[in-house]
């Protein structure tokens, strides 16, 4: 079979190639947008939503989103507003240890801060425990929730989301 087998999960390359994902250093300085935006489709909720102008399309509405560093101020309205949940926030400035990243949720029920977790990379395999630090549930989100994760400082450039919990009753 020719073509080529795409599994939709970002692969190392197109990751490199994505103007939307911040530098290693940018990441170790505090909260910041990271853009794993990788399809050239046409789409650009993240650029009106960001009042800072850190994220652009530009006029052509299928180009890939461009973070510009320098702008982000990590304050989350693009994370729950992206409608291919391709943006989380990364701070490789939480503690000397740990990592924290926010990502979007949208399975029921919600974990709960303090919630011991298995943090997982994009291929939804597990890399690791993480810890619920947050869960923003606000009306502008339009009923997706953001989950603030710590993680062990090594794997910031990994971890993308969380199992999805269960609980009983």
């Amino acid at each position: 079979m020719n073509g080529v087998h795409y599994t939709g999960i970002p692969s190392e390359e197109e990751l490199k190639r994505c103007p939307g994902v911040p530098t290693p250093e940018r990441v170790l300085r505090g909260r910041i947008a990271c853009v794993e935006c990788v399809q050239e489709i046409p789409c650009n909720p993240c650029e009106q939503l960001c009042r800072f102008g850190a994220i652009s399309v530009g006029e052509q509405i299928t180009s890939l989103p461009q973070l510009h560093e320098e702008r982000c101020t990590g304050c989350g309205m693009c994370v729950a507003g992206c409608p291919g949940l391709a943006i989380t926030l990364l701070d490789g400035s939480y503690s000397e240890t740990e990592a924290t990243i926010d990502f979007p949720y949208e399975y029921l029920p919600l974990p709960a801060p303090g919630d011991s977790v298995e943090a997982v990379g994009r291929d939804g395999a597990i890399v690791c425990t993480g810890t619920v630090l947050k869960v923003t549930k606000v009306p502008a989100y339009a009923g997706t929730a953001v989950i603030r994760m710590a993680i062990p400082k090594e794997y910031i450039h990994i971890v993308r989301s969380m199992k999805r919990i269960k609980r009983h009753e």
